[in-house]
């Protein structure tokens, strides 16, 4: 309804809208209170005399139009330099580089005992399944309970 006070104390709404607002008027006490304030003052404004302007005003003003420098209508105008801007956009930069450097994922090492880790550093080598498979060392190992699940899910041979 705020928009449409002042169009409704001008005259200037559309039949359905000077409708629409008359209903909410009679409904709100404080908007109808509002409408009452603004037709007072345009009142007040209807009764003062209308100021004519000079002939020399109108002259003056039409003379300082025209020796106003016509503006380039450049499509980089808008990129006049401005010290305000540029500080603005050095700050959101920096503050963009740190908070990536800040919050950026840490490379943490995983926690694995010394001998693990130099077992680590040969693995590509035992990546051979054959060369594992016929590891005569490996056979004199007793069976862990890895070595049972896969057993147990392998079907029997006869």
């Amino acid at each position: 309804m705020e928009s449409r006070i002042l169009g409704y104390v001008d005259g200037r709404l559309k039949e359905s809208e000077r409708l629409d607002v008359e209903k909410h008027l009679a409904e709100c006490a404080p908007c109808a209170l509002r409408v009452n304030e603004f037709s007072a003052v345009a009142g007040l404004l209807d009764e003062l005399p209308l100021i004519e302007p000079s002939a020399e005003f109108d002259m003056r003003v039409h003379a300082r139009v025209a020796a106003e420098p016509a503006a380039k209508a450049s499509w980089w105008a808008w990129m006049h330099f401005s010290p305000r801007i540029a500080f603005a956009a050095s700050m959101l930069l920096l503050l963009t580089l740190w908070l990536g450097y800040r919050t950026g994922t840490p490379t943490i090492a995983p926690n694995i005992p010394n001998d693990d880790q130099a077992m680590m550093q040969d693995l590509p080598v035992l990546e051979d399944h054959d060369v594992l498979q016929n590891f005569e060392p490996l056979k004199d190992l007793p069976p862990g309970p890895e070595d049972d699940d896969a057993e147990a899910q392998q079907p029997q041979r006869m």
